[in-house]
């Protein structure tokens, strides 16, 4: 039997809490106290092989870093983007391929709209990363 989506999201967020200083959840918080990173679903694809074999699920890990024009927001991008080091985004998730035994693995494909985001009149700085997980 497949993980369901919340054993996944919070898999995710469990692989982001080991980088130091990184506060997580397994949504998007109401009230933004950064730098916070958490998992958004994007897609399911059901039947990529027989009887529910593989479900794959996409995700969106977005981490918002700070205030955009904070320079000390800026200046941490380099680790979390990093393809390995202690920030890392990628190099925490796909530390655990099977996020504690629920997924059969998962790869973080890309670090793409790296932008601001408007959040109770004020704009941070964020990253979202495109997360493979097969289930």
């Amino acid at each position: 039997m497949p993980a369901t989506v919340t054993q996944v999201a919070t898999g995710l967020a469990t692989r982001l809490a080991t980088i130091s200083g990184l506060r997580t959840s397994t949504y998007m918080p109401e009230q933004l106290n950064t730098p916070i990173g958490f998992p958004v679903l994007e897609s399911i694809e059901y039947h990529r092989a027989f009887q529910g074999g593989d479900v794959q699920m996409r995700f969106s890990v977005i981490v918002i870093v700070g205030r955009y024009l904070d320079r000390t927001a800026h200046a941490s991008l380099d680790g979390y983007l990093s393809y390995s080091g202690a920030t890392s985004v990628r190099a925490a998730l796909e530390g655990d391929t099977t996020l504690g035994g629920v997924a059969q693995t998962l790869i973080v494909d890309s670090a793409t709209n790296i932008s601001s985001v408007s959040v109770a009149e004020a704009d941070y700085l964020q990253l979202q990363c495109s997360v493979t997980v097969h289930a």
